[in-house]
């Protein structure tokens, strides 16, 4: 199979400006979503698609990587990236032909590994599922600690439960969708909106993996991981 990474970093980010090539531990953080497909043994061919003069210099300083300028119609932060997919798909056709699998490594989870990619290519096409996702572990569960506002102005359980739930180990096993990874098919993308469309499967990645920078905050998480994991080595 034809499999072709793509990293879609826009030039705007309101949470932490210029996010996409800030230097995490010496790099920019494009640069590890970009290391990890060149390291992929499954992936043929590595995209970044992007709207900014700095991100595109970033994305060239590695070998191998083509951009594709993305349209400002389609990179406001209001813009669904699902559409930003579709002309990368376009235009990926256009350029270097069909291809079977569309992986697409967000860059803003520095923190994932090769394997990640490679259980997710796999588990969706031993599966034949629309897309693959990857989940962790959520650390509130709608059935025991999450709560809405209800018509009387009440709080109550997102979930109601079947019987009394004492316990949030009691609760049926619930997950945060990560940013790690995304597989599917280009046709799928193609005709159809949005992750929830179609068949869904996972991989399940663990926390210190799935960390999605959003703001500083997220940003100082990940620099800390990665720095225990030198010490560790």
């Amino acid at each position: 199979m034809k499999n072709y990474a793509f990293i879609f970093a826009r030039g705007g980010s309101k949470g932490l400006p210029g996010k996409n090539i800030k230097k995490l531990i010496g790099k920019p953080l494009l640069h590890y979503a970009l290391d990890i497909a060149q390291k992929a043994p499954s992936i043929d061919k590595v995209f970044v698609s992007t709207d900014d003069a700095d991100i595109k210099e970033k994305a060239l300083e590695l070998k191998d990587i083509v951009v594709i300028d993305r349209p400002d119609e389609l990179s406001g932060d209001k813009s669904p990236e699902w559409f930003a997919w579709r002309h990368a798909i376009g235009w990926v056709t256009e350029h270097y032909g069909e291809f079977d699998q569309f992986i697409s490594l967000p860059a803003t989870s520095p923190l994932r590994e090769v394997q990640d990619v490679e259980c997710a290519i796999a588990k969706r096409v031993q599966t034949k599922a629309d897309i693959c996702i990857a989940v962790t572990p959520a650390s509130r569960s709608p059935y025991f600690n999450m709560v809405k506002i209800n018509r009387e102005g009440m709080n109550e359980l997102v979930i109601s439960p079947d019987g009394d739930v004492t316990r949030r180990q009691d609760c049926p096993d619930v997950f945060d969708i990560t940013t790690v990874v995304y597989v599917s098919t280009p046709e799928f993308i193609l005709n159809n909106v949005g992750l929830f469309s179609g068949t869904v499967t996972s991989i399940e990645v663990p926390k210190e993996r799935a960390v999605d920078i959003d703001d500083i905050y997220d940003f100082y998480m990940a620099e800390t991981i990665l720095k225990m994991k030198k010490e560790i080595q």
